[in-house]
């Protein structure tokens, strides 16, 4: 079970780049309860304590995507951020993750998107999804133009559904602009040109 009120956050980093696990270990660790480990194997028996998984999408072994799967088939509510230098394309329409950060990632970037799925886990499941689908929906348009994108049925649904979900949630949560501001501050563009 995640950590509770009176304990820190419990972060688990899994990148197989030992220096940039070990750089976001030093970046967290004043603030957060962060492990560290460099493969995917040793991930699933470590979930039970786990509040945020920040997972790199592409490691020997098993990849990024296979932990993915196996942490969302142990129906967990840990959050899962990926932190990839793989340029998303539609096939991220189809996995679970909650945020997604393109290499390099900078230390704002990685402490707002942790304290937002923090925020997110506490207000609710709707706050979760609209991160979710916003983030997919938000990293195919920094990929595709607006005519590929139209032609795409899954993605058309997908931004229905991110506006259905805002509009919900400008009327159920008072801080959602604050959390939208949020959100937007944080670069996920591969390239890191946006900002």
């Amino acid at each position: 079970m995640p950590s509770d009120d009176s304990e820190r956050p419990s972060i688990l980093i899994v990148d197989d780049e030992e220096k940039l696990a070990n750089m976001y270990t030093l970046w967290l660790r004043a603030d957060y309860d962060v492990e560290t480990v460099y493969d995917g194997e040793p991930v699933i028996p470590k979930l039970d304590d786990v509040d945020v998984v920040l997972l790199d999408r592409r490691m020997p072994g098993y990849s990024g995507e296979e932990v993915l799967e196996r942490i969302r088939d142990r129906d967990t509510d840990t959050s899962i951020i990926l932190i990839t230098a793989v340029d998303p394309d539609f096939d991220i329409l189809e996995l679970p993750f909650d945020d997604y950060l393109c290499k390099p990632v900078q230390h704002t970037d990685l402490v707002s998107a942790i304290e937002q799925q923090l925020t997110a886990r506490a207000h609710s499941d709707d706050l979760q999804e609209y991160i979710q689908f916003a983030t997919k929906q938000r990293l195919l348009e920094f990929e595709h133009s607006p005519h590929v994108l139209e032609s795409n049925t899954e993605y058309v649904e997908l931004r229905r559904r991110v506006d259905e979900l805002e509009d919900q949630l400008r009327q159920d949560l008072d801080a959602f602009d604050e959390v939208l501001e949020t959100y937007k501050n944080i670069n996920r563009k591969p390239g890191r040109t946006h900002r």
